[in-house]
């Protein structure tokens, strides 16, 4: 698996394949519930699909530090069910109607049985990392949904703030995304017990590889082709959130960028200005260039934290991750 050509998902994730499809089992065992419409909208977001990166990464990081058990498939659905959770909320708050192609829960059931339904994921995953009986995961799982919490509180707190900065934004995106992306990391070089210094080296792979699949979904946003993204484009925008490509215009394109930006957080949509003339003032102005330089630098310094690793097909999975990520279109 060479960085000659950039690899797919499923060859990067084929080493792991087999412990993928036993996740999904799990995933679909454990929202069973004797309330029917749980196990329906179970069904109904399990067959919506998702990378399941999360997953992945912890799987490929507790086999790269040698672990061979069964506890990495439970977790690697625990993590799954806490990001589900996640999403679930975060359409609410967004008022999506759109997820992966598909209608939202909130819009096909509504906003009172998808918190609910959130509410349980959240608890279901909790209840299934105790069953493990391991604190120091168990901790950092339940550290991690909190700052993924704080996250989205911040993002509220700061919406449509136009002196959001890059140092805010990079703080929200680490404790709603990267925080997990490490913890995943994190968990795979606890279950291999590699000691100290490879688990903190395996958990900035994780932290810088999630930094840079915000950045460049915050990209797709802007960018995207709204029928091979899945969903509507320049949500953020429209919803408030001042992401990297508009903080970057904000400084770039002075008065032009300001009344641009301020039109369409005004309007929550493309009354006033269109999203090419968005689009047209920000690639004239290097905005989208300096994100995803931004995101490659990310990308870079996960490969360099492998490096402490020996080489394996593990290793090389992961190496070559960043790359799948930065040139994804949805």
């Amino acid at each position: 698996m060479g960085r000659g050509s950039v690899a797919g998902l499923k060859e990067i994730v084929a080493l792991v394949e087999d412990d993928l499809a036993r996740v999904e089992a799990l995933f679909q065992e454990q929202v069973l519930s004797d309330v029917g419409l749980v196990a329906e909208i179970g069904r109904y977001i399990q067959q919506g699909g998702g990378k399941r990166i999360r997953p992945a990464l912890l799987l490929l990081g507790s086999r790269l530090c040698g672990y061979r058990g069964d506890r990495g498939v439970l977790l690697a659905a625990v993590v799954e069910f806490i990001h589900t959770a996640t999403l679930l909320h975060d359409d609410i708050i967004d008022e999506a109607t759109v997820r992966r192609g598909k209608r939202s829960v909130n819009s096909r059931w509504g906003n009172d049985i998808t918190v609910l339904l959130g509410d349980f994921l959240y608890t279901k995953s909790m209840s299934m990392a105790l069953s493990q009986d391991n604190l120091p995961i168990l901790r950092l799982l339940s550290d991690v949904t909190l700052r993924m919490i704080e996250g989205e509180l911040l993002e509220i707190e700061r919406n449509g703030d136009l002196r959001m900065s890059e140092a805010q934004h990079l703080d929200i995106i680490r404790r709603k995304t990267a925080d997990l992306f490490a913890a995943c990391m994190s968990i795979g070089a606890i279950l291999g017990d590699v000691g100290e210094d490879k688990r903190r080296a395996l958990t900035s792979y994780g932290l810088n590889l999630g930094i840079c699949f915000q950045m460049v979904d915050d990209l797709l946003d802007f960018t995207a082709d709204e029928k091979v993204l899945g969903k509507p484009v320049n949500n953020d925008l429209r919803e408030g959130k001042l992401t990297l490509p508009a903080i970057f215009l904000l400084r770039k394109a002075g008065p032009a960028g300001a009344q641009t930006v301020s039109h369409v957080l005004a309007d929550r949509g493309f009354e006033r200005v269109s999203r090419e003339d968005l689009l047209r003032l920000a690639r004239e102005h290097g905005a989208l260039d300096e994100a995803r330089a931004l995101a490659q630098r990310y990308a870079e310094a996960a490969r360099r934290d492998l490096a402490v690793f020996d080489r394996s097909p593990y290793r090389e999975a992961l190496e070559v991750l960043p790359d799948f990520i930065l040139s994804r279109d949805h």
